[in-house]
């Protein structure tokens, strides 16, 4: 079970402290591809999966099978961070010059696409980390901004936070605020409708292909 943690308005945090062997991969895929879609990122899935394959495989091959360790995902406005934290004070081959293939393509792979990348030491050992850029997209900014105005929500109504992808928890806590944003807007003196109804024709500009498929009138074809 990961923990999942509000740092910033405009950054989100998830931490997974795992044991590294190689069953345990598919699981950290499955989390980066999870949360990198509730935090409106999933144009970077790839990437944080390569990169977090390829940042465990290194601590299960030179620290060691078993090796307790916790996986850090920091999710910026338009950059996310990947940490690798482990127990050992030994820096990975892969960051050292005359590195040869016994380090791994993959990770001279990751050094290739990350926007940054290097290795800190901690208390406990060190953490090896890459950050990963997204490029400018609209779209993506308003899901960030809703997802932060769903985290808040969540907390004002008791809901925990990491309880957010489940669909079942989002599809009733999404009526829930839109329910309290309709008596806000009644409170205001404006028409719900005509609220209503300017939200629909933003959406259906910014998303057409999405709203056509959803849209009450392409349903009853």
């Amino acid at each position: 079970m990961y923990r999942f943690s509000v740092t910033k308005p405009d950054q989100r945090r998830c931490v997974l402290p795992f044991n590294a062997e190689p069953p345990q991969l598919a699981g950290l895929r499955r989390t980066v591809r999870v949360q990198l879609a509730a935090w409106g990122m999933s144009p970077l899935v790839d990437e944080a999966q390569l990169a977090v394959t390829e940042l465990a495989s290194n601590v299960i091959k030179h620290v060691g099978e078993g090796t307790a360790a916790t996986l850090v995902l920091d999710a910026g406005a338009d950059q996310l961070r990947v940490e690798l934290h482990d127990k050992s004070h030994h820096e990975p081959q892969w960051l050292a010059s005359g590195c040869d293939a016994e380090c791994g393509r993959g990770l001279h792979l990751l050094v290739g696409m990350a926007a940054a990348w290097g290795t800190i030491r901690t208390a406990a050992g060190k953490a090896v980390w890459c950050e990963l850029a997204l490029p400018p997209d609209e779209n993506r900014r308003r899901i960030q901004r809703a997802t932060t105005v769903m985290e808040t929500y969540g907390r004002a109504v008791d809901l925990p936070a990491a309880r957010l992808p489940r669909r079942a928890v989002l599809e009733e806590s999404t009526t829930s605020l839109i329910i309290d944003l309709l008596h806000w807007v009644v409170a205001q003196g404006l028409d719900p409708d005509d609220i209503l109804d300017r939200a629909q024709m933003h959406l259906e500009a910014d998303l057409p292909a999405a709203c056509a498929s959803t849209h009450p009138a392409a349903r009853a074809e």
